[in-house]
């Protein structure tokens, strides 16, 4: 009797071993799941600023930095949607949008302060989605797979002068500099790691490689000019021009913290 008892619980003990495996749930000392789980959603950016800020906090200084080259500038926001545990589709964002405007101030004939002003803006705008396959062991988990990223962008420099083109101001000057919109698209293959450093909690790196193809379209220089009797305006066109390569990418090593959820 007692032997059919102890095969009995080790035979019930040694089926819980098997379902925790299948189910490949790791928990923390709180039961709380270590691991995203299917129908997880997962955002994560850049995780320079958090690490520079840790650092000024713990010795007082406020000149930590990782570097420049640890800095992942071409996608601020990224997420992912696990599938399943060992499946997850990933996306990426930025829209960057920006203005610039800088006066320089000077004498004028009659001894009046003047203002020149030069603006600048630009645009850059990048979409991304792609799936990847995990794998892994603990809190240590390897991923690969692809994605397709799109990418628009443009820039603009414009100048206002205080003073108009007369016979005592007698110049040549530029009045605005477009430099073509572009367009990029980009095909890569990817290879990462991830380690859970708390519940849903990740720091992660990885490396790509991909072709790349960008087009810039063509821009334009307006000038303004005193022809003696009045002020002419001409706008010469900038040539354009394409890119292609194939190569690897993120040689600074950017380094991402995740969120799940």
């Amino acid at each position: 009797m007692k032997t059919k008892v102890i095969l009995l619980v080790l035979f019930v003990g040694f089926g819980s071993i098997i379902n925790a495996q299948d189910d490949n749930v790791l928990t923390n000392k709180n039961g709380a799941a270590i691991l995203p789980a299917a129908g997880d959603w997962g955002l994560g950016f850049d995780a320079a600023p958090i690490l520079n800020y840790a650092g000024n906090m713990l010795n007082g200084s406020t000149m930590n930095s990782m570097g420049a080259a640890f800095d992942n500038s071409d996608f601020a926001i990224s997420g992912k949607y696990f599938n399943d545990a060992t499946t997850a589709y990933r996306a990426s964002l930025r829209i960057g949008m920006g203005s610039m405007s800088m006066d320089q101030l000077y004498g004028g004939a009659n001894g009046d302060s003047l203002t020149n002003t030069t603006s600048m803006s630009s645009n850059a705008i990048v979409l991304g989605g792609g799936i990847e396959k995990r794998r892994g062991h603990g809190r240590l988990q390897g991923y690969y797979g692809g994605e397709m990223l799109i990418g628009l962008g443009g820039s603009k420099d414009s100048y206002t002068y205080a003073e108009a083109l007369s016979n005592n101001n007698p110049f040549s000057r530029t009045m605005e500099e477009d430099y073509g919109s572009s367009f990029g698209i980009g095909v890569r293959g990817i290879i990462g790691v991830e380690y859970f450093i708390l519940p849903k909690i990740s720091l992660g790196a990885e490396y790509g490689w991909g072709l790349t193809f960008a087009s810039i379209g063509q821009g334009s220089t307006t000038t303004e000019s005193w022809n003696g009797t009045a002020a002419v305006t001409t706008t010469t066109n900038t040539g354009g021009g394409s890119i292609f390569g194939i190569d690897t990418d993120n040689n600074g090593g950017a380094i991402r913290l995740m969120f799940h959820f």
